[in-house]
């Protein structure tokens, strides 16, 4: 997985399966974008996007998470339920504002 912090007046953590950065994604009027300048940061395993995913939580950052991984990543740690993910051409993703 790719995670990406970018640091604003709230932290922006963009987090992406690696083999989906740099393709798009349409269904109907929908468009999904994993653009490379944004979701590209970072090269983790599972864990250690895990701890960043909890540490990043609790600064109250926002998240776009795209792809299977990420998205387990992401509920392991607690930062969205099933609730909250979306599918594009069935490419999950998550917009969270915590």
């Amino acid at each position: 997985m790719f995670v990406n912090i970018i640091r604003t007046y709230r932290d922006v953590v963009a987090i992406c399966d690696k083999e989906l950065i740099g393709k798009k994604f349409y269904e109907g009027k929908f468009q999904l974008d994993v653009k490379e300048n944004f979701y590209k940061g970072e090269e983790m395993n599972e864990e250690k996007t895990i701890q960043i995913l909890k540490n990043m939580k609790r600064e109250d950052a926002t998240f776009n998470i795209v792809g299977e991984k990420s998205i387990n990543a992401a509920i392991k740690a607690e930062v969205i339920n099933e609730n909250a993910i979306g599918k594009i051409e069935n490419i999950p993703f998550s917009l969270v504002l915590i």
